[in-house]
């Protein structure tokens, strides 16, 4: 029966359901989206600055020329 009353419900209501008896509500699963996004940004800036730190010089590195068959 629990089945059943379930499947007739809308996704985005059995969603909550789920996140509610999971303990986060909303306010938490914002805190928890902005702290994974922040920590997209710092691992992305970081990347960058390695990037910039091991570039090697322009003139070192030049593109060469591959025959295509």
């Amino acid at each position: 029966m629990a089945r059943e009353e379930k499947a007739g419900k809308k996704a985005c209501c059995l969603v909550s359901e789920v996140l509610e008896e999971a303990g986060l509500d909303r306010k938490k699963a914002r805190q928890i989206r902005q702290q994974v996004l922040e920590g997209i940004v710092m691992l992305c800036q970081w990347q960058l600055e390695r990037m910039k730190e091991q570039a090697p010089p322009s003139a070192a590195r030049k593109a060469r020329r591959v025959p295509v068959e």
